[in-house]
């Protein structure tokens, strides 16, 4: 099973979140395989923190779904829009 590096999972969020004043993506353990995602959006204004982390989990669908995400710490924070 190939590992997927912090830099394609930001490229994925970034895709996905293209207004995002945050986004940094940490490989916790050097493995390849688990991450911290902390991300700050507008689009987020309005949701809840479960609804912030799924829209964050179907923007890695693919990665998590084949197992090349063993596990995922996500942050996420809505920002006003300017």
């Amino acid at each position: 099973m190939a590992r997927v590096q912090a830099e394609a999972i930001r490229d994925l969020l970034a895709q996905a979140f293209s207004d995002a004043v945050e986004l940094d993506v940490l490989d916790r353990t050097g493995g390849g395989d688990h991450f911290l995602v902390t991300l700050a959006t507008p689009e987020f204004d309005g949701l809840s923190l479960i609804d912030q982390h799924r829209l964050v989990n179907e923007a890695l669908a693919e990665p998590l779904a084949d197992g090349r995400i063993h596990e995922l710490r996500i942050r996420t924070r809505s920002v006003t829009k300017p």
